[in-house]
């Protein structure tokens, strides 16, 4: 069987050579932390039994670089392994890179996608009803609002335009105001990595892939490394009430991220993530393909502000968290039928890339056929603690 799955030098940062990679790999043990290093994964679990505990070291990158390790072999031969179609669960395979951190997310920090929660609301879900509406909402704005930053007294002024002609949404609240979208995405251990299924509610008719990148946060709120994300969003859920958000979300596989942290030194570093792009493919079966990037530089609030507003002393994260930043990418071309926009078909391969931080592949299932989640913190703890590295 021919595997879906690119070859490896794609999923890679260009200057792969220079980056601390680190992650987790399944093996025969147990879920391992791991380190890319000479095109080998070195398993140092025994020195960091978490990628959470990784985080909380004085230099996280300093440190995984000094642990010491056993290999698991080719990082090749793990990569093609981790197809979900062909895996052999005996040899190693990639996991999501992170573990026991809390998997956040901040929505609405791009114009672009701020305008589209605004039609999906105003569309109650309905995609056909889309392009009207994007029409009338965008005349109200008056022009490019791209440079409007949240809180400022320009954006209180247009606040006051937009209730005075009935267009007020909650979602225009958290882009433009004081305060941002930040959200629990998924539980602890649920995401899924590079290789793996990426799962939407069969009951979903309008939806599509967020590439986003992930910030990395420490139990001290120091932001430490960054990956790529997919924060899928079921639109037409979403759309016919913003309290359905949890059920948007959070699915089984809905969370995919990956396929490395790469860590914060001299040759990265936070100032990398806010001019970094990231790029979008999606290819169905159909022979329909999707391109569209996503640009830091035009985010509407700074990730270090991000952040703060998720982790402080108004609330804490002792094992840390993970932070999907948002996405520009918002989808108005059709796919099937005229005036229906762009919904994801069973099978589309989703790459999310980025040059600083490689690719993150999935394709798409129904989350209902996706792997179950079975594994979670109390087995993670017994694993660990059976094989003597707690």
């Amino acid at each position: 069987m021919t595997s879906w799955l690119p070859p490896l030098e794609t999923i890679l940062p260009a200057d792969a050579d220079r980056a601390v990679l680190i992650g987790r790999a399944q093996t025969p043990a147990g879920p391992s932390v791991v380190i890319v290093r000479g095109g080998e994964l070195i398993d140092i679990t025994r020195d960091f039994p978490t990628v959470s505990a990784l985080a909380d070291q004085a230099d996280p990158a300093a440190a995984a670089l000094a642990a010491g390790g056993v290999s698991l072999g080719s990082l090749d031969d793990a990569w093609r392994n981790t197809d979900p179609d062909t895996r052999d669960e005996r040899r190693p395979f990639l996991l999501s890179p992170i573990d026991l951190q809390v998997i956040k997310a901040a929505g609405v920090t791009f114009p672009v996608s701020m305008l589209e929660r605004v039609i999906e609301e105003r569309a109650r879900g309905e995609a056909a009803s889309a392009d009207g509406i994007r029409a009338s909402v965008q005349a109200a704005l008056g022009g490019d609002i791209a440079g409007l930053v949240p809180g400022s007294a320009a954006a209180a002024r247009l606040k006051t335009v937009l209730i005075d002609q009935g267009l007020w949404s909650q979602y225009l609240e958290v882009g433009i105001g004081p305060d941002a979208e930040i959200f629990s995405k998924a539980p602890v251990l649920s995401s899924v990595g590079a290789g793996h299924d990426v799962g939407v509610l069969a009951a979903s008719e309008w939806n599509n892939p967020e590439p986003e990148i992930v910030i990395v946060v420490s139990s001290a709120c120091r932001i430490v490394g960054a990956t790529l994300g997919n924060d899928v969003n079921l639109r037409d859920i979403e759309g016919r009430s913003a309290l359905l958000l949890g059920r948007a979300k959070d699915n089984n596989a809905s969370a995919a991220i990956g396929p490395f942290v790469r860590l914060f030194d001299e040759s990265f570093s936070l100032d990398d993530v806010r001019r970094e792009s990231v790029t979008l493919r999606v290819t169905g079966n159909d022979g329909f393909v999707l391109d569209a990037s996503s640009h830091m530089e035009q985010i509407s609030r700074d990730p270090a502000d991000l952040a703060v507003q998720a982790a402080g002393t108004h609330h804490q994260y002792p094992d840390g968290f993970v932070l999907y930043l948002g996405t520009m990418f918002a989808p108005t071309g059709d796919r099937d039928e005229p005036g229906r926009g762009f919904t994801h078909h069973i099978g589309d391969i989703i790459t999310i890339s980025s040059t600083r931080l490689g690719a993150l592949v999935g394709r798409v299932a129904h989350s209902e056929d996706a792997p179950p989640w079975r594994f979670g913190i109390r087995e993670l703890m017994a694993n660990l603690a059976g094989r003597g590295v707690l």
